[in-house]
């Protein structure tokens, strides 16, 4: 999926691939991204230092651990942005690392994704149709850090604690309000591959059936005994913004792009009600899904 060239500055969020861009970009972006951690963690020890606080204190008034704080400070953790709030709070910083947050919260997430993580924050509706993992908006935190551990080249420690933290704030999705009209649809054999062993399958099922059960979330199976299919292509999302703005969002492994031209976003939109109505219903799939967890 190639993004169009009607799309302009203010119709797509930053951290969306341009046409042309390729990994080595990413890259800079991403050691860019990376240098704001570390200048804010030296800006955090500087401050602690300039209030006499060992690490010990200042973890205990966060309810954090020295190692924590150490781990904020070295650029290989990102505080979230409440503990950014209570951490400028303690050391009286008068907003010096509140100022930080924006830019701390855009680097949790990997570049590419940056764009996309920006459209979930003011999404009125989310439709997601995933053939390979389930969807991280619906991942465990075990499942999560399966996930990652699979990665090839592998991620270090510290990247996978920064993905699995940020997966799990992308989640804050499923208690905003007004609540947004969320739709997932996924092939079986998402269900059936047991990353991480029988024990995380068993919980990433589980949540599954815990997160369907919210009135403004709709879970689907896509059964590999269904002969069509309209979603052959590979996985993507549609994003609805509050503005009527719709983005269709799609990555490999190799790409990542964001369509915002009307043809392209409205035959998406259609495309996942073709697959929708193909999949089991809701009903249905909630029933596969408890049968599947009871084989486990």
């Amino acid at each position: 999926m190639v993004e169009q060239e009607t799309q302009t500055a203010q119709d797509a969020p930053a951290g969306i691939e341009q046409e042309g861009e390729d990994r080595e970009g990413w890259r800079a972006a991403d050691s860019a991204g990376q240098g704001v951690v570390a200048a804010f963690g030296q800006t955090l020890k500087t401050l602690r230092v300039r209030a006499g606080l060992g690490r010990a204190e200042l973890g205990r008034r966060l309810g954090y651990s020295p190692s924590t704080v150490a781990s904020f400070e070295q650029g290989r953790r990102i505080p979230s942005p409440k503990t950014i709030d209570e951490v400028d709070d303690v050391l009286g910083a008068d907003g010096l690392l509140r100022h930080w947050k924006a830019e701390m919260e855009k680097a949790q997430f990997p570049v590419f994704f940056q764009g996309m993580a920006a459209l979930e924050k003011t999404a009125i509706e989310l439709l997601a149709y995933d053939s390979h993992v389930v969807k991280g908006l619906l991942q465990t935190e075990e499942y999560m850090r399966a996930v990652l551990a699979m990665r090839r080249p592998p991620l270090d420690p510290e990247t996978i604690e920064q993905r699995v933290a940020a997966r799990l704030a992308r989640q804050d999705i499923f208690d905003r309000r007004p609540a947004p009209l969320l739709s997932f649809v996924m092939d079986e054999a998402v269900l059936r591959h047991r990353y991480g062993g029988r024990e995380v399958l068993r919980g990433q099922l589980e949540h599954l059936l815990l997160t369907g059960q919210r009135r403004n979330v709709e879970i689907q199976v896509m059964p590999l005994e269904a002969e069509d299919n309209a979603g052959v292509n590979g996985p993507f999302t549609v994003v609805t913004r509050k503005d009527g703005k719709r983005f269709v969002y799609a990555e490999n492994h190799a790409t990542s792009s964001l369509e915002t031209s009307p043809e392209q976003t409205v035959l998406a939109a259609a495309r996942y009600g073709i697959i929708r109505s193909q999949a089991l219903t809701p009903r249905e799939s909630t029933e596969f899904i408890e049968r599947l967890l009871g084989s486990l």
